[in-house]
């Protein structure tokens, strides 16, 4: 038995795969600039969170200071991700008797240009070293 000979597409239906593209590219643009932006984001809130940890961890350094604790964060800032981090800044208190917090802040990169990067803000905290003898509070 013979087999029916193909029938073409009708003539409306080419340039469809044309069109379809022309719409279904700027979304897929869109979506992989996302991506990206959210990439950049994560990244310096990492960066910005491991500078207050390591700023945590000099300012509660037996003998250390909070301003040593800032002072190092924005150094640990400036040698692993100065381009990464835009405009950071960080601040270290004492927020009660013992404890030291320090929160460094910034903006990340920007895919697009002009446009400001998210801002990011990390914080850490933890307990003043100090000596002790046994038995005392």
């Amino acid at each position: 038995m013979p087999t029916p000979p193909r029938q073409r597409a009708p003539a409306r239906d080419r340039g469809s795969v044309t069109v379809e593209l022309a719409i279904v590219f700027p979304v897929l643009l869109l979506i992989i600039t996302a991506l990206i932006q959210y990439a950049l984001w994560f990244h310096a809130r990492s960066l910005a969170l491991a500078a207050a940890q390591q700023g945590v961890t000099v300012a509660r350094a037996y003998g250390s200071t909070v301003d040593a604790g800032r002072d190092s964060a924005l150094e640990f800032v400036a040698d692993h991700g100065a381009d990464t981090l835009l405009t950071p800044a960080a601040t270290a208190v004492a927020p009660a008797a013992g404890q030291v917090q320090v929160v460094v802040t910034g903006r990340s990169l920007s895919v697009l240009p002009g446009v400001a990067g998210i801002a990011v803000s990390q914080s850490a905290a933890g307990p003043v070293e100090r000596f002790t003898t046994a038995g005392a509070p």
